[in-house]
């Protein structure tokens, strides 16, 4: 038996520099400001299917489990939102907070299709602080309906899954008070979930209240959560092909923009080096996906831009160029996108080969141990199928990412 059900978290992620510790102070925000209800716009024709998800997670120290095994299954529940019948493209942001008196409050993560540059920090997030009992929930739930950037269409299934084991300070006379800001949430068509972990019952009876009052669900779970972890045979090779995938972008751009996609490098060269195998074969699996290829390339990938019709070589200033291209031929430019491009669906088409054979592969473990089903993942998918179906995106029965 080569499986077991481990410990998990929700979790997620976002763009450019992000907010955890270390923290760049420039890109959090920390605010109490007005509540402002947003006028939804009417979908448009066309319009890509869309999903906008933050997690609102309790980083004080008894959260530390949870938050180590967010580091395993973050690449799994992009996937889970990535296997609608729509391929929606999704933007994760995240708040996390602790408590008055401790090094933060809250620290805000805008949404973003940017999953790398979240995880690279992620990895050097670890549980501190809290300690009295109840923590800044009113404040986070604020922080992630009002200072998020949330889209205005009514085409978007926008999501908030709230994730922690204590209730939320009601004594503080200058906090906005979860209900109404779940009010606020509701006129802008933002879903609340609420996930307790652990079985205080304090926080049970008003993690249910934040749930019924967003129109989510209540998921309690253990102490560090209860989401399926099984390492599989194919891990390596694809944590492997996925390194050579990342080794196919060629960024082009002004120096500004070349900035922000040596930062995306980078992080995606951290995580390659850090994080386990299966996660790795776990992001190899959502970036081979359609929903996945923003997170992917980011912006200013040249190969993809040339396909699409977005970028010209023969009018691009030469400085912009990538380094492998800047001294070569127009020919010999033109013949290295080729060939980059061809490589590029070669190495997709074997990591969905090899994604198959590992879902069979955990298919197979978890029926062995009886199912998943009261599996934090098939809680959290049930609540996106049923979900994000008021906005027309379409999921099977059963969830096969993990």
């Amino acid at each position: 038996m080569k499986s077991k059900i481990i410990a998990a978290a929700l979790f997620a992620a976002t763009a450019g520099i992000v907010v955890l510790y270390p923290f760049d102070q420039g890109n959090a925000t920390t605010s109490m400001q007005t509540p402002v209800t947003i006028t939804q716009a009417a979908p448009q024709a066309n319009e890509a299917a869309r999903i906008e998800v933050v997690f609102v997670l309790d980083t004080t120290s008894s959260m530390g489990g949870m938050i180590e095994t967010a580091k395993e299954k973050i690449w799994s529940i992009a996937t889970t939102l990535a296997s609608s019948q729509q391929a929606p493209e999704i933007s994760m942001g995240l708040v996390a907070f602790r408590d008055r008196g401790d090094a933060y409050v809250t620290r805000v993560v805008d949404l973003s299709p940017d999953l790398d540059t979240m995880y690279a920090t992620l990895m050097d997030f670890h549980a501190v602080g809290g300690g009295d009992g109840p923590e800044s929930v009113n404040q986070a739930l604020y922080d992630a309906v009002h200072t998020v950037s949330w889209s205005q269409d009514t085409g978007t299934y926008r999501v908030v899954f709230l994730v922690g084991d204590a209730p939320p300070h009601m004594d503080y006379v200058d906090d906005v008070k979860y209900y109404k800001t779940l009010s606020d949430a509701d006129g802008m068509g933002i879903v609340v979930n609420a996930i307790q972990c652990g079985d205080n019952a304090g926080t049970a009876a008003q993690w249910q209240q934040i749930a019924q009052l967003g129109g989510g669900r209540y998921f309690q779970v253990g102490q560090a959560g209860s989401a399926v972890a099984i390492a599989t045979p194919y891990d390596g090779l694809l944590a492997a092909i996925s390194q050579k995938l990342d080794g196919t972008r060629l960024y082009y751009g002004s120096e500004e923009e070349r900035a922000v996609q040596e930062r995306k490098m980078k992080a995606t060269d951290k995580l390659h080096a850090s994080s386990s195998l299966a996660s790795r074969a776990r992001r190899a699996a959502f970036n081979a996906s359609e929903s996945g290829r923003a997170n992917l390339l980011g912006e200013g990938e040249l190969v993809q831009d040339v396909l699409d019709g977005r970028a010209d070589l023969s009018t691009i200033d030469p400085d912009q160029l990538p380094g492998a291209l800047k001294s070569k031929s127009p020919a010999e430019q033109k013949k290295i996108i080729a060939d980059t491009a061809k490589r590029r669906d070669e190495l997709q088409r074997e990591i969905r080969e090899l994604t198959d054979k590992r879902s069979a592969y955990i298919k197979k473990e978890i029926d062995s141990t009886g199912g998943a089903k009261e599996s934090l993942d098939e809680k959290i998918y049930s609540a996106v199928r049923d979900q994000a179906a008021k906005v027309g995106l379409e999921y099977a029965d059963e969830s096969s990412a993990y």
